[in-house]
């Protein structure tokens, strides 16, 4: 896996993926940026949301559940000091279907975290990972 990134100018960027796709991140005001963008640290919050809802999606389909949606809401506290890493990350998965079963649904979450999302599995060095599952019964 590779990306490459460029400084555009202030504190604005622009990476080039791998796969070929961009994605621009900018600082905050008080950082010297212009709020154009988001910041790196919240680009690293939402791959480890999209890592874990591709996980627990793909899960609950190889096993034939009738899933029809999957959110998942991230709030992440980090140190007050620098490196000022991830100390606490919440996952608030919102999962949609039809006959659902809260097991599977907990049972997908769980191989995600333990096994298959390796962004999690690097925040978990530095921050302590809660997790809750909220089901929604479609017709």
């Amino acid at each position: 896996m590779e990306c490459k990134v460029r400084w555009i100018d202030g504190m604005s960027f622009v990476a080039e993926t791998g796969s070929g796709h961009l994605v621009t991140m900018d600082g905050a005001p008080d950082g010297g940026g212009r709020n154009l963008a988001p910041r790196p640290m919240e680009m690293v919050l939402v791959g480890t949301g999209g890592c874990t809802a591709f996980d627990v999606v793909l899960i609950l389909k190889r096993g034939r559940h009738a899933v029809t949606g999957c959110e998942v809401k991230l709030d992440a506290e980090r140190a007050a000091e620098d490196p000022k890493v991830f100390t606490r990350i919440n996952f608030h998965f919102i999962v949609r279907g039809r006959g659902l079963k809260r097991e599977a649904v907990e049972r997908a979450v769980k191989l995600s975290h333990d096994k298959y999302c390796s962004a999690s599995a690097m925040l978990a060095k530095t921050a302590q990972l809660d997790y809750s599952i909220e089901l929604i019964e479609e017709p």
